[in-house]
């Protein structure tokens, strides 16, 4: 509760001197600190430009995608691409929105990668759901620095054959909107797993 209050804080400072239309954004913002998130599915898993969604093991890849990915593992950059699906619902009576989602992806609770997504979102009432769709793309060379070409393989081949259940994956948010054209962020971050939670 305390970082609700933060975060709506600035916000009452700014109605003061505000239209009623940036107090109706206000209310979207405040609402969404009490949405719920998850991770719903895991899509589209590509190593060096091979798919690899749903393959079991190295004998299900053919020939020529085989060749593809040992020639990047023995490159300095070893590229992983996918998409990763979140889900927000939200409780209340009122929509909730944002306009600017930061994100840290994290897998087997290694710090994959960050971004940033750039476009307005809104989260309808009544236990309505949107999904929010982050496109990830990484050099794991990079972020597996030390590990061998073997190990390598080994963790893009269990992350594929997860058939689309993100039970690796975690992601921490933090959302933020735009008050009167100020941008404004939520204090800290919102950790999301496959559970729906809004644990700070």
């Amino acid at each position: 509760m305390t970082k609700f209050i933060i975060f709506f804080f600035p916000l009452v400072l700014i109605l003061l001197f505000q239209s009623c239309d940036v107090a109706k954004q206000a209310q979207y913002s405040f609402l969404l600190a009490q949405c719920d998130f998850r991770i719903r599915s895991v899509e589209n898993v590509n190593i060096a430009g091979v798919m690899v969604q749903n393959i079991k093991s190295i004998s299900d890849l053919g020939f020529a995608d085989m060749a593809k990915i040992m020639a990047a593992l023995t490159s300095p950059i070893v590229p992983l691409t996918l998409q990763l699906n979140m889900e927000g619902r939200n409780p209340n009576d009122k929509p909730a929105g944002l306009n600017r989602l930061e994100w840290v992806l994290f897998i087997d609770d290694i710090q994959m990668t960050t971004g940033i997504l750039e476009r307005p979102l809104t989260i309808p009432a009544n236990n309505g759901i949107a999904i929010i769709p982050v496109q990830i793309g990484l050099d794991l060379k990079q972020v597996l620095t030390g590990k061998s070409a073997e190990a390598i393989l080994r963790f893009v081949m269990n992350l594929a054959g997860a058939g689309g259940e993100p039970t690796r994956f975690k992601i921490k948010l933090k959302p933020s909107i735009l008050i009167g054209g100020m941008p404004i962020s939520y204090p800290g971050y919102i950790t999301v797993k496959t559970e729906y939670s809004n644990n700070q």
